[in-house]
């Protein structure tokens, strides 16, 4: 067979033809098959507006290294591929476009703004699919799905009708975090808290009769305008007999009662907190407690409302300075002290977030969260590593009702409608164009949309057909797998298993496998403000796909962050170019080849090594992927295919292919062959464009290498003897470190005497005597007893029941390497000298910039370990003479 290999791997010339061939031929297509056992995996859907970053290249190749091998182990197995519509994100890229042309969406009206955003969908929506391709995803793109399709839709309204009939989806006035650059709500996890410096302002509120005052303590006096009682805790002695008086409420003249509640710390401050239900979440639930007022002082885009008075109009920050003038100016600020303290910001803009008592729709969590619970306390899910379980249920435990409204344009419209005749509210499946009530026509939706995880949290059966009872739910569900990131647990897992098991009955999947994030060389979170991101699409076009994925799945543990630096770039495309120049090596050698079944007794001891070792390792990948292992099973082809198969059984085979035994090199061939196809099998779904090139140019069967058989263990490989394997390895190695130490050059060739303590030892270096020969250059080896002296002017090795001997004589002039290493002393001890002195030197300390300081160091401990050295190798050749 001729190769058709060219001599340097060029991953352009590979991956797009073979992904091109993969989907016409259909083979992501997962059939409902009744004769084969599902797996499933659903994707977590990336925003309609994402672009691939490091953490998409990462959770996706893991995905498809596990359906790639439960393809090949022949399972049914559905990559199930789609999009988020990303409510707040995709209504900003859009209001983006409209500013330009200095439109607002206000301009445009709700419909007008709509079709904007579907264009804009229909433009850039599929540039994430196009980059998962990129990557070598093997997705089902027939069974493609976005969160706002009309099936995904028609799930949408169905789970809300249901909710809201059954007594769980509310509305009401409640106190919800509301950002005013978004101006829309965010739920309680949308909030990013952040530790900030801060103030403390202690403001005198005085006694209606004129007897003094009470001092509170706030870090936000613009919404004291909002305050509607001022609280003590009923424990606190310096306060008890207050409570019930009436206190003036400074800058308004309001009267407002002194309130006792066991929720005010009586270490905070003065121990007494001013109570603004309108803009507190823990003074609203006071206020619910109390029957007070609540009065809101802000309107939407955070400025002082009619309500602030005197103050309206004013930015929230420019209130807070008007109104310290005028209590300092009145004698009431008392003081004000530094304090650092946690604010929290919109996730997606981070802009102060404020809180707002305003008509919102919510979930009641509790009735939803017990299933939810009680499925992973029972290990009917289960979270890898196990340790994310613990997370999971804290944070379910501890529910609040869930704000679902959103005051955006972009997403699935709550299905409520208000009559303007008579005021009914109807909640339905299809739209009401007539009041059920009265029959009026004047009717209204609902004007806000649903929380863009309402729609996600149905994605494992939603996206299979549901609320219909499809052929695709009802064989490919519940799924099997959940590959997501650690930081949306709580938005999207809890979520996802709450729906199931309130509308399947039945957990969305059996496994949830956390990955961490992929941070920068020197540990840090990739950010734009960093600068520090690396843009997975630009590593795919410089070293190939398959370099990176291999470089994201070494070194990767369940659940813990990963490092992503060059030089691991690197090693994995050198191991791209290891594989193809061994199989390139394989196939040219390969000439005259037939595959067929080969007479294990004929086997030599290094083929019966190698398919051993093939087997072992083909055993350990298997369960090292079962337990979502991924960095193990990489590191174990790596090792396997590297070392083992390049480095000793290749450079072995050598031997037989070369050599004048026609039965040898058949079965050498044979060996190669079966060898190097399994390995590529193994090494497929981490690299699937290389396996692919590859494999199709060897004998096979079979369309693609990514539809063929999963290698399975095989007990009749278990070889027993394999083991003496060990022993010219390390025979082979103590004769090249001799070889090395000495400098010998490689043209040269040894003669080696070996001092024989175990005969077995001793059969088995003689009856292997050309690998030895071969691999270690060596012309002769002898065989002594254990009682005969050891040679002279010989270096030695020791291996387990032998000592090697290989005399120096005609090897090496001793003379000129003893006078070649006592000059790369004298100029090892110069170079220490001179970095020692510079290190000295203050001045080079103070100035030089860290790293160059750090580079001397370095060089000063190499310069002294090679120093070293070169005195060991000294009295060793000393010691010759």
């Amino acid at each position: 067979m001729e190769s058709n290999l060219p001599s340097v791997y060029n991953p352009k010339d590979v991956e797009d033809k073979w992904y091109k061939f993969w989907e016409s031929e259909n083979l992501f297509y997962a059939e409902t098959d009744p004769s084969k056992t599902p797996f499933t995996i659903v994707i977590p859907p990336p925003n309609v507006t994402g672009q691939l970053h490091m953490g998409h290249a990462l959770n996706n190749t893991l995905q498809d290294i596990i359906i790639r091998t439960k393809r090949m182990q022949g399972y049914s197995a559905l990559w199930l591929p789609g999009t988020d519509h990303a409510g707040i994100a995709t209504e900003a890229k859009v209001k983006e476009q409209l500013a330009e042309e200095g439109l607002s969406k206000y301009d445009l009206g709700r419909e007008k703004f709509l079709e904007r955003v579907w264009a804009w969908k229909e433009k850039y929506g599929g540039t994430i699919i196009n980059q998962l391709k990129k990557l070598g995803s093997s997705c089902d793109w027939s069974r493609l799905r976005f969160t706002m399709d009309e099936g995904l839709s028609r799930a949408v309204r169905e789970v809300f009708v249901r909710l809201y009939e059954k007594g769980l989806i509310y509305r009401g006035d409640y106190i919800v975090n509301w950002c005013p650059a978004c101006k829309t709500t965010l739920s309680d996890i949308e909030v990013e808290h952040k530790e900030e410096p801060g103030r403390l302002y202690y403001i005198r509120y005085p006694f209606r009769d004129g007897s003094g005052h009470l001092t509170v303590a706030t870090t936000r006096p613009e919404t004291m305008l909002g305050d509607t009682a001022v609280a003590v805790n009923p424990e606190d002695e310096r306060y008890r007999q207050l409570v019930g008086k009436t206190l003036i409420l400074p800058a308004v003249g309001r009267e407002i009662p002194i309130i006792a509640d066991s929720y005010v710390d009586m270490e905070f401050g003065t121990g007494a907190v001013k109570v603004t239900p309108g803009h507190d979440p823990n003074d609203f639930e006071m206020g619910l407690r109390h029957n007070l007022e609540v009065i809101n002082v802000m309107d939407e885009d955070g400025r002082m409302n009619k309500n602030a008075g005197k103050f309206s109009g004013l930015d929230r920050y420019e209130c807070r300075k008007l109104i310290l003038r005028e209590l300092e100016e009145g004698g009431f600020l008392e003081k004000i002290e530094d304090i650092s303290h946690s604010v929290g910001h919109c996730y997606r803009c981070d802009t102060v977030v404020e809180p707002m008592v305003s008509k919102q729709w919510f979930v009641k969590m509790k009735p939803l969260a017990g299933p939810a619970i009680e499925v992973v306390k029972q290990g009917r899910v289960q979270f890898v590593p196990e340790r994310f379980t613990k997370i999971y249920l804290n944070w379910l435990e501890n529910v609040h009702d869930w704000c679902i409204s959103r005051q955006l344009w972009w997403g699935h419209r709550i299905p409520a409608w208000y009559c303007g005749e008579c005021g009914e509210m109807s909640v339905s499946r299809e739209d009401i164009v007539t009041c059920p009530k009265c029959g009026s026509s004047r009717i209204e939706q609902d004007p806000d949309v649903l929380d863009t995880w309402f729609s996600s949290a149905l994605w494992p059966f939603s996206t299979l057909g549901w609320p219909e009872d499809t052929e695709d739910l009802k064989y490919f569900y519940p799924t099997s797998v959940l590959v997501t990131a650690y930081d949306i647990i709580f938005f999207w897992v809890a979520r996802m298993i709450f729906s199931a098991m309130e509308f399947m009955k039945k957990e969305p999947f059996s496994y949830v496998v956390i990955t961490g994030l992929v941070r920068d060389a020197l540990g840090r979170k990739m950010s734009k403000s960093l600068g520090n991101g690396i843009d997975p699409l630009e590593v795919i076009e410089k070293y190939g796909a398959d370099t990176l994925r291999f470089t994201l799945s070494t070194g990767n543990a369940p659940g813990n962050d990963m490092r992503f630096y060059q030089e691991k770039v690197e090693a994995s495309r050198n191991f791209a170019n290891k594989i193809w120049n061994a199989s390139r090596f394989v196939i040219m050698n390969l000439e005259g080849f037939e595959p067929g079944d080969f007479d294990a007794e004929k086997l030599s001891l290094k083929d019966r090594w190698i398919l051993k070792r093939l087997n072992d390792i083909t055993k350990e990948i298997t369960e090292a992927i079962e337990k979502f292992e991924i960095g193990v099973a990489a590191q174990k082809i790596y090792d396997f295919f590297w070392s083992e198969f390049c480095d000793w059984y290749i450079e072995m085979a050598k031997i037989d292919l070369y050599g004048e035994d026609e039965h040898a090199k058949k079965r050498t061939q044979q060996v190669l062959w079966i060898s190097l196809e399994r390995a590529l099998k193994l090494l497929h779904p981490f690299m699937p464009f290389i396996t692919e090139e590859i494999w199709q140019k060897l004998p096979h069967t079979g369309k693609s290498i990514m539809v063929s058989a999963w290698p399975e263990y095989n007990p009749a490989w278990d070889f027993a003897d394999a083991k003496d394997m060990d022993v010219i390895m390390d025979a082979v190695r103590s004769i090249r470190n001799i070889r090395a130490e000495m400098n010998v050059s490689p043209a040269r060739k040894a003669r080696v005497i070996v001092r024989i303590g175990d005969s077995i030892v001793g059969d088995i270096l003689q009856n292997n005597i050309k690998i030895i020969y071969s691999l270690a250059k060596v012309e002769n080896m002898e065989f002594i007893s254990q009682d005969e002296p050891a040679p002279h002017k010989a270096l030695t090795g020791v291996i387990k029941g032998a000592e090697l001997f290989v005399p120096m004589e005609g090897l090496v002039d001793i003379d000129m390497e003893i006078e070649r290493l006592k000059k790369e002393y004298a100029n090892l001890e110069k170079e220490i000298h001179r970095v020692s002195k510079k290190l000295e030197n203050e001045g080079f300390l103070s100035k030089a910039p860290r790293d160059v300081v750090e580079k001397e160091r370095n060089k000063e401990k190499d310069y002294r370990d090679m120093l070293q050295k070169v005195e060991q190798r000294l009295k060793m050749l000393e010691g010759l003479k």
